[in-house]
């Protein structure tokens, strides 16, 4: 049984849904960043972390590509043109949105010493992001973000426009919003954010 440190407000999230997607048991170990649970297995401190054995791996992509071709669920095979296009999209997912939402809440949320905080970013950064917002829009067929399969792409852009949406970022494509609110709907995802404790 794989065992997952963090928690459903962070990119653990993707991994949560990831393991109800693919139906493989798991506990998780409620933990935040620096927990010292996790700092005995991340020297970083960052979340998630996944235990499987003995093996410790580390950050949400990462993990969930693992437990794609562990599984042989959510992904196409590796070394086909079909998986070439899933890891391109999983990349610039991570490059146009996570990057550009994480940028904002670092200088919006404190995470960073006063003297670094521009909380003047947060225009700039939701200019791009919404630019960025639209250029997948043209490109997106449905219902998936590759046409008729889901893949791991799916769960890291679902969770980037739920917390774009949730930060008040413009997620203003009636196409991406309608995608989002399929996406949450799944059943995978309902059972994922269970986890949440108010």
């Amino acid at each position: 049984m794989y065992k997952l440190y963090g928690n459903v407000r962070s990119r653990a999230f993707r991994v949560l849904w990831m393991l109800e997607e693919i139906g493989e048991p798991y506990e998780l170990v409620e933990a935040g960043p620096h927990h010292p649970d996790v700092l005995a297995l991340n020297t970083s401190g960052k979340i998630p972390v996944l235990v499987d054995g003995d093996a410790v791996i580390t950050d949400s992509t990462a993990i969930i590509t693992y437990l794609a071709d562990k599984h042989g669920k959510l992904t196409y095979p590796a070394g086909t043109v079909d998986r070439a296009h899933q890891d391109a999209l999983t990349h610039t997912l991570l490059d146009e949105f996570d990057s550009i939402l994480w940028t904002a809440a670092r200088h919006n949320m404190k995470y960073l010493p006063k003297e670094h905080q521009l909380p003047e970013i947060a225009a700039s950064s939701k200019w791009e992001f919404e630019r960025n917002l639209t250029r997948l829009a043209e490109r997106f067929a449905g219902p998936f973000l590759q046409g008729e399969t889901f893949t791991i792409a799916d769960i890291v852009a679902t969770h980037c426009l739920n917390w774009a949406l949730v930060s008040d970022f413009p997620v203003s494509d009636k196409g991406m919003r309608t995608y989002a609110k399929e996406m949450r709907e799944r059943e995978g995802f309902k059972r994922a954010f269970a986890h949440l404790k108010e």
